[in-house]
């Protein structure tokens, strides 16, 4: 007969793995602040609650990249990929502020049409975009290939990154200009509900004859 575990005995991991687990889970939380704080910034940098969502709009591209690629390789999500992910929150996110910063100047100055600002955004930003975005791809290409000593470790940095911007780079330049649209328009829907409710002011005074 095998010998079976009483119930009343449990086991639970102490020590270092323990410390690990608990940091493991604040990394998430990290995540959210990350994002949450991002947001803020890009809420006043351009005053208004509409647009940070447009220029967010391709992290989830990027996670699903990054996820997929450490899948593909048989990696875990440990302390290094999430440094990878938010690292690579930094690059996505830049590659949207430079479509949707030039849009916007392009309608406040020159007076084009969102469908006019975008499009030139995304002609005249594509070059520097994918400059930036093949240097970092570059950068960090030894790291998820597995070169050094202690490169094991570090590759989940490396796939992370590199995976994230592969796919969000082919997906952002188709995406974030239709949120962009989308948003416009929905930002001129809020615009005319407001002016609608805006109660008109009574006159006052005896009419001038």
């Amino acid at each position: 007969m095998a010998a079976r575990m009483p119930a009343t005995i449990g086991a639970s991991f102490q020590g270092t793995v323990k410390e690990f687990q608990q940091s493991f889970q604040g990394l998430s939380v990290l995540l959210v602040v990350a994002i949450l704080v991002i947001y803020i910034v890009l809420g006043i940098l351009y005053e208004s609650f509409i647009h940070p969502i447009t220029i967010l709009s391709g992290l989830p591209s990027a996670v699903f990249g990054a996820l997929l690629t450490l899948k593909l390789f048989h990696k875990e999500l440990d302390l290094y990929a999430f440094v990878g992910l938010i690292m690579l929150f930094g690059v996505v996110k830049k590659n949207a502020i430079m479509m949707i910063d030039f849009a916007l100047d392009a309608q406040r100055l020159d007076g084009k049409s969102p469908h006019e600002a975008i499009y030139s955004g995304c002609l005249l930003r594509f070059r520097p975009i994918m400059m930036t975005t093949v240097a970092a791809l570059f950068g960090t290409l030894p790291i998820a290939l597995g070169y050094g000593e202690g490169a094991d470790a570090r590759q989940p940095l490396g796939l992370a990154v590199v995976g994230g911007l592969m796919v969000s780079q082919f997906l952002t330049l188709y995406i974030t200009p239709v949120i962009y649209l989308y948003m416009e328009a929905f930002q001129r829907w809020l615009r005319g509900g407001a002016r609608e409710h805006t109660p008109v002011p009574a006159l006052t005074g005896s009419p001038r004859i």
